[in-house]
């Protein structure tokens, strides 16, 4: 098999990783939400996670488990960073053309 096949599979099988990733780390932010007196949502309607609020620590509850959340939550955000540095190696070494 030629390396632009391989790349393809590499980049299939990082980009449904990375969206899975990404997805935890919106649940887990949902969650956090939940804990917090400050980012509850009481309208009723649905809305999008406040990922930078809870990245940045922003109204969010200061208790030992919502700030453990929270620090799971950083680390599946940095997951992701990292996937995307592998990727770039990726293309760089082995990228198609």
């Amino acid at each position: 098999m030629d390396s632009a096949m391989w790349f393809g599979i590499f980049a299939g099988v990082w980009g449904i990783a990375m969206v899975i990733v990404f997805i935890l780390a919106i649940r887990l932010s949902y969650r956090i939400e939940a804990r917090s007196e400050g980012l509850t949502n009481r309208s009723g309607i649905p809305r999008k996670a406040m990922i930078f609020h809870t990245v940045f620590n922003l109204k969010v509850a200061r208790d030992a488990e919502t700030q453990a959340m929270r620090r799971r939550m950083l680390s599946l955000l940095a997951v992701i960073a990292a996937g995307f540095i592998v990727l770039a190696v990726a293309i760089r070494l082995f990228g198609p053309g």
